[in-house]
Formats: structure tokens, C-alpha cells, sequence
């Protein structure tokens, strides 16, 4: 594909980061190999120093993957992105890539809980550290600035309460004090944001969820520009927590109906939540698509959609939500997300169940509350299937 040529983005969904080999493969080739061959010993020794591009072994060059880096990037806006073996170790490519010990992390309270586990129990072992902030309030995050802090990190919409970060303004804030702002956005993906265009220095995927959107692999990505991407490149090439070719075949074909995809799942996720917020067994709905919304909107202004993430609170506390789940038929009782089946996991007991009670309160996360991720199924059929354990 031509360089110079301004593509829409459904155009860059399937056709970026197409290379064909000498045999003119219509679809992206998968390569299935270890090492590459080079065709003299000056040859191997210019690329493994830089001088001449060229695959040398697929701990951190392989095509398949590159393809799956440069489609993605391309959607993200951005120069360049690197692939890791899945979404955590993705974040802490990020890490160890831009950070040292000393050095201070400022994270949103509303964290994936295994990215709280990585930031305090991982990264705190080699002097790194972390204070959390409101993600909805900008001024917590001033307030939680230190003289050595390096890095701004947050989910927008957050797991799973789905609270909206103001990118453009906690962006302001890091570069005035010399930090990076790294956005996981995992839960809007590039077809409803991109928090490049808003101030963001770095973007974290986990790719496991909508950009495959089947739940058939585990894979990563952190995007931005190849000056912020290139030392998490380079940890990776040294560390290895890299992407598989075959998941990153898998994952440039799920590229393709992105778009697709969230859009449907976004549009059903609202008319869901509309319903869930007028059910009488329902004491709240979270979902950035409803008026009701703290950061409703914010999320019209920064969102092309509300996203497929759906949390609510039922009455009744734990064992009224755990009935709500057990009396599923259609939906997954499962912790993933992003998948073209609906899913339905109780989070205080699995996403967040390893951190402490207290930093579950403090995210808001209660005993009552129910995240879905609205799949492609029937409206009305998830409907009736929640109306199961509602009744």
C-alpha cells in the first residue's frame, strides 16, 4: 500500500500493514519460524546492529507480527506500535521501558486489578511507586504529582465502573511536569478513541479482547511515537514477553471488522443499559451512553459511542448478583471481555478480587455489582437471559 495515500479508517483496517511476499499472497501471510536467514555474514552482522533492515529471529522480528504492529498503529494515528504476549505484559513493557527506580507512577483509583497488583506488589520491588488519583478529577492528579514522577497511567472508560478520564487535560498536567501520559484503551479500542489525538504520549492494548473480538488469543500492544515506542522495544527484544506469530495473524484478521464490531456491540450495550436502569431490581447502571452518567458528556466529546461495557449494581449485595449470574443460559460466566459473545462476571470476586477490601471500596467496586460485555447476540435475548435471576 502507498504511503502517501490518506485512507479512511475502514480502509486502514484492511489493507495497512499488508506486505506480500514474492508469491503475491492475497491475505497476510503467516510466518512460522524461529530465525531468518541471511545471505552472508556481512548481511547478518549490518542488521543485528541496525544498519540494514531485516528479520533476524522472532523473539523481535518476525513479519506477521510487524504486520499486526503497523495495522495497528496506522488506526491508533500513530508512527509506530510494538506487540507483547498479552495486555499485562504489555504494561509492563511500558514500564520497564521508560521507568527506573525512583521513579513515580500516578495511576487512576479505577485500575484493572491486575494492574494494581503489578504497580504494588512488582514494580514497588525495584524501587518504582505508585500513588492513585481520581481518574475523573483532574486537580487529584496534580495533587498526587511528586518531584520524581514520570508517568501518568489510566483506563478511560476504566474496569469497570466505566469513569471517563479527561485526556486532554490530565495530559496538560503530566507534560507541564515533565511526565509521559500512557492510555489503556483497551475498552474503546481505535474505532470509538484515540487518545493520541487528545494529548496521550503512549497507548496500551490488550489485544486478547475487542481487537480479536472472538476470545481465540492472548496478545499486547503498546502505540505511539517510534521515540516513545522504541525502549519498549527494546526491553522486549531483551526480555522476550513477546507476541506470537500465529496470535498475531489471528489478531490482523480481527482487525478488519473492528469497527464493525464495537459499533454493533456499542449500540446494543446502550439500549441494555437504558433497560437495566429502569428495572426495579437495579440500584445503579454505569455506562457512559446514559445521560445519567457522571461523564456523560465528556464521553459524547472524546467518544465516537458509549463502548460495549456495561457494569450495574443489584439489590441485594453479593448473593443477589451471583443469582443474577448462576441463572444465565446464553451468557459466559467468564472474567474476559471485548468478545462477540456476551460475558458476565461478578468483579469483586474475580477482575478485583485480589486486591484488598479497601482499595475495592475505594474504586467503587461493591459486592452488588455485575460487569458485562455486550456481545452480538439478540438484545432481546441477553434481556430475557438477565430477567432470569432479576425476577
Amino acid at each position: 500500500m502507498q504511503e502517501d495515500l490518506e485512507l479512511d479508517f475502514e480502509t486502514l483496517a484492511v489493507h495497512s500493514g499488508l506486505e506480500r511476499s514474492q508469491f503475491g499472497e492475497h491475505a497476510h501471510a503467516l510466518y512460522l519460524t524461529s530465525s531468518f536467514v541471511a545471505e552472508n555474514a556481512a548481511q547478518a552482522a549490518a542488521r543485528f546492529c541496525g544498519q540494514e533492515p531485516g528479520y533476524i529471529y522472532s523473539r523481535f522480528t518476525n513479519p506477521t507480527v510487524t504486520a499486526f504492529q503497523d495495522r495497528l498503529a496506522a488506526m491508533e494515528g500513530a508512527e509506530a506500535a510494538v506487540a507483547t504476549a498479552s495486555g499485562m505484559s504489555a504494561i509492563l513493557a511500558l514500564c520497564m521501558g521508560h521507568l527506573k527506580a525512583g521513579d513515580h507512577i500516578v495511576a487512576s483509583q479505577s485500575l484493572f486489578g491486575a494492574t494494581i497488583m503489578l504497580c504494588n506488589n512488582y514494580l514497588a520491588k525495584f524501587g518504582i511507586s505508585t500513588s492513585y488519583a481520581n481518574a475523573a478529577d483532574p486537580e487529584s492528579w496534580r495533587q498526587a504529582l511528586r518531584p520524581e514522577t514520570r508517568l501518568f497511567f489510566l483506563e478511560t472508560p476504566s474496569n469497570p465502573l466505566t469513569e471517563i478520564a479527561d485526556i486532554a487535560a490530565i495530559a496538560d498536567i503530566a507534560h507541564a511536569h515533565g511526565a509521559l501520559l500512557a492510555v489503556d484503551n483497551c475498552f474503546c479500542t481505535p474505532a470509538l478513541q484515540q487518545p493520541l489525538k487528545w494529548g496521550a504520549d503512549l497507548v496500551v492494548h490488550s489485544a486478547t479482547k475487542f481487537l480479536d473480538g472472538q476470545g481465540r488469543v492472548l496478545g499486547g500492544a503498546v502505540v505511539g511515537s517510534k521515540a516513545m515506542v522504541e525502549p519498549v522495544y527494546l526491553f522486549l527484544r531483551t526480555a522476550g514477553p513477546t507476541l506470537s506469530a500465529f496470535n498475531a495473524w489471528v489478531l490482523v484478521k480481527g482487525l478488519e471488522t473492528l469497527r464493525l464490531r464495537v459499533e454493533a456491540q456499542s449500540a446494543t450495550a446502550l439500549r441494555l443499559a437504558q433497560w437495566l436502569e429502569s428495572h426495579p431490581q437495579v440500584a445503579r447502571v454505569y455506562h457512559p451512553g446514559l445521560p445519567s452518567h457522571p461523564q456523560h458528556a465528556l464521553a459524547q466529546r472524546q467518544q465516537s459511542a458509549g463502548g460495549a461495557i456495561v457494569s450495574f449494581e443489584v439489590k441485594g449485595g453479593r448473593e443477589a448478583a451471583w443469582r443474577v449470574i448462576d441463572s444465565t443460559r446464553v451468557l459466559s460466566i467468564t472474567a474476559n471481555l471485548g468478545d462477540v459473545r456476551t460475558t458476565i462476571t461478578h468483579p469483586a470476586s474475580t477482575t478485583h478480587g485480589r486486591i484488598s477490601p479497601e482499595a475495592r471500596q475505594a474504586a467503587g467496586i461493591t459486592e452488588g455489582l455485575i460487569r458485562l460485555s455486550v456481545g452480538l447476540e439478540s438484545c432481546q435475548d441477553i434481556q430475557d437471559d438477565l430477567q432470569r435471576g432479576l425476577g
